[in-house]
């Protein structure tokens, strides 16, 4: 036995072996951890298909040294899912029994219990269900409890639950299914229960499904559906053929929402339209009310003429805070200050009073000639590290505010954190590649940390190189002045060589990854973008092909030297379509060039810090701001030196003048 193995096991005697970092020889147990690490990542992908055959392959001293690793139950766990459909329930059960408060049992003890109800050991399921998920209103989990309860013959005990989950505006998941047909067949479900489902089917859009539903109740139902669904598909024809139709509440109501889908295209369209219909009909005022705004808000987005005075013209009770933004918008498009200075002043006072409009405030007082007024509002501004603040002390030729402050280390409550055994595991998945596990596992600790500890396990975060989890725990408590911390410098050798290749700025790169994922290389959006630059696989498997990169799919994305690469060429080819604006091409980046192609105007240039403001899409708008802050801050983080925010911001051109440059190119 090796030096390091004897001291490490007389270190851990009699001791748990998660907590070992506080009291063992620092070098021993870092070699020992190290080596641990190693075996898991060499066994884990190969467990987790279900082969223990690789760990029992291992010498002796090290399946030794692998069961006394605290990841020993994650690779226990892993291999229980992969082998559930034929693993001995009885070992499951002694692993649950004594891991059973970690994560990875937890998530075990789910997977095992839906294996129970699919292999029909009903009251397996039911024991596991009314000891752990009973209350947690999990329709699949609860509508598998019932299908247990009934097959014991509990049938009383299930219809209120039963029928309050068949009472939903959407398809339940298909573990209901039995449930619904035993109510069905016992026609425990009257005319009452099929009318509410279907009106909350109507309200939540579900037409198809309000459909099915009317069945059940009358062809007057099936009828009404069935218009729901033509104005849906095809709403301007069925606007057009419905103008002088019944009058009645139910019309009425398909034919606002067969308005409401015109707006969405053409919002001119159907202003026309939903002139002529009140013509014809008597809307109520708040259908009224509600369809002008939504016809003007979407006028405005679209940035149409006449736009602004459709908002301004809106009754008072339908004027709303989105109202009075996209009129403040519509006038800054115009250059209209004094108009400007009054939408502002109609906002509520949170919302005025925000940095975006206290800035554009400032702006309009300024270019109104009120320069003390403006000095004022924009000096207050220019003390803060934002997109307006930047903005503001340019105005003021102000220097910007980045003093780096540091959080002030603990080192107490530091190495008490390092050595909770919770968190030790945290960062063992993290280390190991597992970091969604890991980020899982750090964030339910973090969330029970006083204000003071979630500060120190930021730090602490920090020093292990956790970037998302550093920035993330200290934002919980509101610190954003440790700049080192906020804005850190990872995969440096990477960012600097695609991004040169990429003929793009380094600081650009960075404030894409950090606005994008933070750092972590292995999270996936809603949309299904992944990695560290958040690449739609589509896109990347596009990318990799025009630079001869092998491309593997998940494990390209998700390789964080690759993704970079991938990324900052995907962020170079938008900023050659884009003739090097940096603003077009970061919103590109975050909402599709083909998007961005149409938010330009058609004639005359745009102020940029105009254009984003009147970016449709709240998210897209606040990405690029937020890119743009970041990149500042890089820039002073890797320079020392302050550039400009309004320095960097072109003119957008029109299309016209863009295909005179691009023509002129060639």
């Amino acid at each position: 036995m090796s030096v390091i193995r004897i001291a490490a096991v007389r270190c851990r005697s009699g001791l748990a072996a998660v907590a070992i970092f506080a009291i063992c020889a620092p070098t021993a147990i870092a070699d020992e951890i190290d080596a641990q690490r190693k075996l898991f990542q060499s066994v884990y992908a190969t467990a987790e298909l279900g082969n223990w055959r690789v760990v029992d392959r291992l010498s002796v001293d090290d399946r030794q040294l692998l069961a006394s690793y605290v990841l020993w139950p994650d690779l226990r766990a892993a291999w229980f899912r992969g082998t559930i459909r034929n693993a001995v329930h009885a070992d499951i059960d002694s692993f649950l029994a004594r891991y059973g408060v970690l994560r990875p049992a937890r998530d075990l003890r789910y997977r095992y219990a839906l294996h129970l109800a699919e292999a029909g050991d009903l009251p397996g399921y039911l024991t596991i269900y009314q000891q752990f998920y009973q209350g947690l209103e999990n329709p699949r989990l609860d509508c598998l409890a019932l299908r247990a309860e009934l097959a014991a013959g509990g049938n009383q005990r299930i219809v209120n639950r039963a029928i309050e989950l068949w009472t939903v505006g959407k398809s339940q998941v298909e573990e209901c299914d039995p449930v619904f047909a035993y109510l069905a067949d016992n026609k425990l479900l009257e005319s009452t229960d099929y009318a509410r489902r279907f009106d909350l089917a109507i309200a939540a859009r579900e037409f198809s499904l309000a459909r099915w539903i009317a069945r059940s109740i009358g062809q007057d139902h099936v009828d009404i559906a069935k218009q729901w669904l033509s104005a849906q598909d095809k709403p301007e024809a069925f606007v057009r053929a419905h103008r002088r139709w019944s009058k009645d509440e139910t019309a009425r109501r398909h034919l606002v929402y067969a308005i409401e889908r015109v707006t969405f295209s053409d919002p001119m369209l159907a202003l026309e339209l939903w002139l002529d219909l009140t013509t014809a009909h008597t809307f109520s005022v708040e259908q009224d009310y509600r369809t002008r705004r939504h016809i003007a808000l979407w006028a405005a987005r679209d940035q149409l003429p006449g736009a602004y005075d459709l908002l301004a013209k809106l009754p008072q009770p339908a004027q709303s805070e989105e109202v009075l933004r996209w009129r403040a918008r519509s006038s800054l498009r115009e250059q209209d200050w004094e108009t400007l200075l009054v939408d502002i002043a109609l906002m509520s006072e949170g919302e005025r009073n925000s940095e975006q409009w206290r800035y554009w405030r400032g702006v309009a007082l300024q270019r109104n000639g009120a320069a003390s007024a403006a000095d004022a509002t924009l000096g207050d501004l220019a003390i803060e590290r934002s997109y307006y603040g930047f903005l503001a002390a340019d105005e003021m030729g102000l220097a910007y505010v980045l003093d780096d402050g540091e959080i002030a280390a603990d080192e107490s409550v530091i190495s008490q954190l390092a050595s909770r055994p919770e968190l030790i595991r945290a960062r063992e998945l993290y280390l190991v590649g597992l970091d969604g596990r890991g980020r899982a596992e750090w964030d339910e600790i973090v969330a029970y940390l006083t204000p003071e500890q979630k500060l120190q396990a930021a730090k602490l975060a920090a020093r292990w190189g956790w970037n998302s989890r550093a920035i993330s725990t200290a934002a919980k408590v509101g610190e954003y002045d440790d700049l080192t911390l906020h804005y850190p410098l990872p995969f440096q050798n990477s960012f600097r060589q695609f991004a040169a290749s990429a003929n793009i700025s380094l600081t650009w790169a960075y404030g894409v990854a950090r606005s994008e994922s933070l750092f972590m290389r292995d999270v996936r959006s809603s949309a299904g973008a992944i990695g560290l630059m958040q690449l739609m696989p589509t896109t990347g498997r596009k990318i990799a092909r025009q630079i001869n990169l092998p491309y593997s799919g998940l494990d390209t994305l998700t390789n964080p030297h690759d993704n970079i690469r991938l990324g900052t060429t995907y962020l170079g080819q938008m900023a050659e379509r884009f003739g090097g604006n940096r603003v077009l091409a970061t919103a590109a980046y975050n909402a599709g060039p083909h998007r961005v192609d149409r938010w330009i105007p058609e004639s005359g240039d745009v102020d940029a810090r105009v254009w984003i403001e009147n970016i449709p899409y709240d998210e897209t708008r606040q990405y690029v701001k937020r890119v743009l802050t970041a990149e500042t801050i890089f820039h002073w983080r890797i320079t020392g030196q302050i550039r400009r925010l309004s320095d960097e911001l072109s003119l957008v051109q029109s299309a016209a003048d863009s295909q005179k440059v691009a023509e002129n190119r060639h």
